[in-house]
């Protein structure tokens, strides 16, 4: 499937593309701009930020995602996008520094690619504390 979102991929549309080639549709192609596909993190977009949360968390509802880890990434990724304090979340000004660096040397797709891993390691890093209840060497 093609997901289509704003160009300027900044902490929120990394972390959601990272969400669904992880966790909803590994074959998904993206666009920026206009275009045929499902539309996230623009604006009207039912896949957007709704009642006080990022797309992240939108996404995370809407699929029904449940994984208490995918929910930790979000914190993070809600303070880095919104920074509402709603969430301790120490990592999300790192976060949102190195995706905005990332977004400042890169096109749009690379940005994608580049950050998966990221967001890959985020999630081992709270996995092995949420669930395996051990801090990470």
């Amino acid at each position: 499937m093609n997901w289509v979102t704003r160009p300027g991929v900044h902490i929120d549309r990394a972390a959601c593309a990272w969400l669904i080639r992880r966790h909803i549709d590994p074959d998904a192609t993206f666009s920026f701009g206009a275009g045929p596909g499902t539309a996230f993190d623009m604006p009207g977009a039912e896949l957007g930020h709704h009642g006080g949360d990022c797309t992240f968390e939108t996404m995370l509802r809407h699929y029904g995602l449940t994984d208490p880890v995918l929910w930790r990434i979000a914190e993070a990724v809600h303070e880095a996008d919104l920074g509402d304090d709603r969430f301790a979340a120490p990592e999300a000004p790192g976060l949102d520094a190195v995706v905005r660096g990332l977004s400042l040397l890169h096109p749009d797709r690379q940005v994608i690619d580049l950050t998966g891993p990221l967001f890959d390691g985020l999630y081992e890093y709270h996995r092995q504390r949420l669930l395996l209840g051990r801090e990470p060497a």
